[in-house]
């Protein structure tokens, strides 16, 4: 069973995607900001991580990076999963290490077919 790391400060969007991953046969552990994430993704090693920009402390951005440049965590795949729809906002985000970049209210389809492309 993949395990997917959901790093949102959002109670709502977690609960939803949660809930989404949980009936697909993943196994989800969650996280509400940037610090905690980076620490889940170390300790937990996910198959992959879905990751908001938008969140107190350590931002999206700002823990992608981390992860993509922590020998640790490089080899997990990060999905920014952000209300931020901006082109610039996409790009920055592949800069700092992201493998895909989805928009909310995300569509679940999307999300699980964006999932498991990237950990097949």
């Amino acid at each position: 069973m993949a395990r997917v790391l959901i790093v949102d400060d959002s109670p709502t969007e977690t609960f939803r995607m949660s809930s989404w991953l949980n009936k697909a046969g993943f196994d989800v552990l969650t996280a509400e900001n940037g610090e905690k994430g980076i620490d889940l993704a170390r300790n937990e090693h996910p198959d992959l991580v879905l990751m908001d920009i938008v969140m107190p402390g350590l931002n999206g951005f700002q823990a992608t990076r981390q992860l993509s440049k922590d020998s640790r965590t490089t080899d997990i795949p990060v999905v920014i999963v952000t209300t931020k729809n901006q082109e610039a906002d996409r790009v920055w985000g592949e800069r700092q290490g992201a493998r895909a970049f989805l928009t909310k209210p995300v569509d679940q389809k999307v999300l699980l077919n964006t999932i498991n492309a990237l950990i097949a």
